[in-house]
């Protein structure tokens, strides 16, 4: 018997846990020594992803009784334009490089999607640790991370505010409450469960605190995540209702200023920093952060809202998928005068072609159709470019959760 005969797939239990961080901690690398830098016990490591195992659909490959493949589905859920749909959270993927090159990650993530299918998930995320890897297998560029560097007197000037801010825990309910409020006017954002909050929080060993900024009617506005070490104030994450609540953040920011030598964070949005900023001349990166695949277009479509032309349009095109079937063939798009969207099989001539990946990101907003078009992502007449145009709805999405 050959070695694949061998090989089983199956669900991957709790009583599977260490065999399951074993492989993830050979997958990328992480020595008893990476632990114990941080902080991280064996006992902890192993406790710490015990909750996907409880929470999340893991399945594996196993030779026997031994795990050598395995990806985890998280269930979450996103803002996508207003509406929430059901997420699936891929993580946790990893083979052994004995048994690599024989197929198992495809046939893992191809029953994978088929599960997400079935549980309604018709969109997955992921943090891509490859981007072609993950590309080859309909996922797609959605969100951008910029990180920034400020110095010590280039921090903005003390702005008057009507409100005012308070140091606090950072598992204090306004600053879930906070992220709720802003999460829920952000398109592509995470809506954060108690397992969403969780895996938020996993990795964090720093000593954090919650800044959070209280309008004059003592109304939780907006946070700021923040540690100093070594003369550095790092921000994990900064979000606000309004202008107000920004300024007020800075403001907060800028009294560190005879504390630190410069501020260091993450931005998960488009937003000129530099721009606001008197002295613009700060350091900035923007690199790809997350990724997504639509899983069913069908099932995607029917929820998706689209934007309200008051006029019926009808556009036929091609679409392919480099894993699943049902995403394969000619569909025609129909979206109602009131935005309400359906795909359908056709029979008809397309007028353009796309593929998975390529519809992901514009469904999203990440990148529009002109542009798409320009790059030959969309192959077809400019009509229909122009009327994808009219339909999508244009803002820049928001995520900021690793999992």
């Amino acid at each position: 018997m050959s070695r694949l005969d061998r090989l089983k797939m199956g669900k991957v239990e709790t009583n599977h846990f260490q065999q399951f961080n074993e492989l993830l901690r050979y997958v990328f690398q992480v020595t008893k020594k990476d632990l114990q830098l941080v902080g991280w016990e064996e006992r902890e490591i192993a406790l710490a992803k015990k909750p996907v195992l409880d929470q999340a659909d893991v399945i594996g490959w196993f030779d026997g009784e031994k795990l050598v493949s395995q990806l985890a589905v998280y269930p979450f859920q996103v803002n996508i334009f207003g509406q929430t749909f059901e997420m699936g959270g891929l993580t946790g993927v990893g083979t052994y490089p004995e048994y690599a090159n024989m197929g198992l990650m495809n046939k893992l993530m191809r029953q994978a999607l088929a599960d997400m299918r079935q549980r309604k998930q018709s969109i997955s995320y992921l943090f891509p640790y490859s981007i072609p890897y993950y590309r080859r297998r309909g996922w797609e560029i959605i969100s951008d991370k910029m990180t920034f560097e400020v110095k010590d007197i280039q921090l903005p000037k003390i702005k008057k505010v009507p409100g005012y801010v308070e140091r606090m825990n950072i598992e204090h309910l306004d600053v879930k409450k906070v992220y709720e409020l802003v999460s829920s006017k952000m398109h592509a954002a995470m809506i954060r469960n108690e397992l969403a909050w969780e895996e938020y929080w996993r990795w964090d060993v720093d000593e954090q605190t919650a800044a959070v900024y209280y309008n004059h009617a003592h109304e939780p506005q907006g946070y700021l995540l923040y540690w100093i070490s070594e003369d550095v104030l790092h921000i994990k994450e900064m979000i606000y209702i309004d202008q107000e609540a920004r300024v007020g953040l800075w403001n907060f920011i800028g009294a560190h200023f005879s504390m630190v030598s410069k501020v260091v964070g993450n931005i998960f949005m488009n937003e000129p920093l530099a721009f606001w900023l008197e002295d613009a001349d700060i350091k900035e990166k923007i690199s790809p952060y997350f990724m997504a695949r639509i899983v069913d277009a069908k099932q995607f479509i029917a929820q998706y809202p689209f934007i309200a032309t008051g006029t019926d349009i009808n556009l036929t095109f091609r679409l392919d998928d480099p894993m699943l079937e049902w995403n394969k063939g000619i569909f025609t798009l129909q979206v109602s005068p009131e935005g309400k969207g359906e795909l359908v099989q056709s029979m008809e001539q397309p007028t353009f072609s796309l593929d998975i990946q390529t519809l992901t990101t514009m469904l999203l907003s990440y990148k529009r159709p002109t542009y798409l078009a320009t790059i030959t992502r969309i192959n077809g007449d400019k009509k229909s470019v122009e009327l994808l145009e009219k339909v999508i709805n244009m803002q820049t999405p928001y995520f900021s959760d690793y999992y």
